[in-house]
């Protein structure tokens, strides 16, 4: 697979070293400034790209690629506004648009618990549902786009709750507590507490590689497929 990383910062040198670990090729990077790049005929040669960039430009990346033809992995978070916009230009160009909040294969496997947790909550409101994000000072959404999809999840089966903020909440509205330190890679939180006990669903990242490994194994489905893509379609697939 011939693959190009947009966005060639920590999480781009990550994502080199992961293409490399499963034989692929590394065209060429694409960092700020480098725009021209789109329109060069190595760039069209590409099998896939790979977008980790900021949220300010993810939207212009994506549509580059879609308009040159190369499906495209993002992994942008911050930019939720624009993502439908990005979807309808990828149907009308019958291109390849796979995003994901996290592409770690275990938050992934956490969103489906944390969903599944939040439909067997919904008969015990005796507990109350809180969150919590860590992530290092460089970040620059908040609340993360995996905490983001992971409020989702408890939302659409927890009837109790009508909507998330970005602080501690209470009654109908599911808090989400946001803190930025060190060099924290993620992670993500999830707690029912009762008078009687206290239930945490917890993922901690210990690095950078595990969103890397999985940004690639994303890039390898999209490679070959057609059309609005999300990591569901990969766990569900047969191949």
């Amino acid at each position: 697979m011939k693959a190009v990383i947009i966005g060639y910062g920590v999480m781009g040198h990550e994502v080199e070293k992961a293409l490399a670990e499963r034989g692929h090729e590394l065209l060429m990077t694409i960092d700020a400034g480098e725009n021209d790049k789109f329109g060069s005929e190595l760039f069209r040669e590409a099998d896939v790209a790979i977008e980790f960039s900021t949220p300010a430009t993810a939207f212009d990346n994506v549509a580059a690629c879609l308009k040159a033809g190369v499906p495209i992995v993002c992994g942008t978070t911050g930019w939720n506004d624009r993502i439908p916009e990005a979807q309808q230009l990828c149907k009308e160009l019958d291109g390849t648009f796979f995003h994901a909040s996290n592409f770690s294969i275990g938050v992934n496997v956490l969103f489906r618990v944390n969903a599944y947790l939040a439909q067997l909550m919904e008969r015990f409101p005796e507990y109350e549902v809180s969150m919590q994000e860590i992530h290092h000072t460089r970040k620059k959404d908040a609340p993360s786009g995996t905490a983001i999809t992971l409020a989702e999840g408890i939302l659409q089966h927890l009837s109790r709750k009508r909507g998330w903020v970005n602080t501690h909440a209470e009654g109908d509205l599911l808090g989400i507590e946001s803190v930025r330190e060190g060099d924290v890679p993620g992670i993500h939180e999830v707690r029912y507490e009762s008078d009687a006990d206290l239930l945490v669903v917890r993922h901690e990242a210990k690095g950078r590689r595990g969103f890397a490994r999985g940004a690639v194994l994303a890039a390898e489905f999209a490679a070959t497929r057609k059309g609005v893509l999300s990591m569901d379609d990969l766990f569900d697939s047969d191949k």
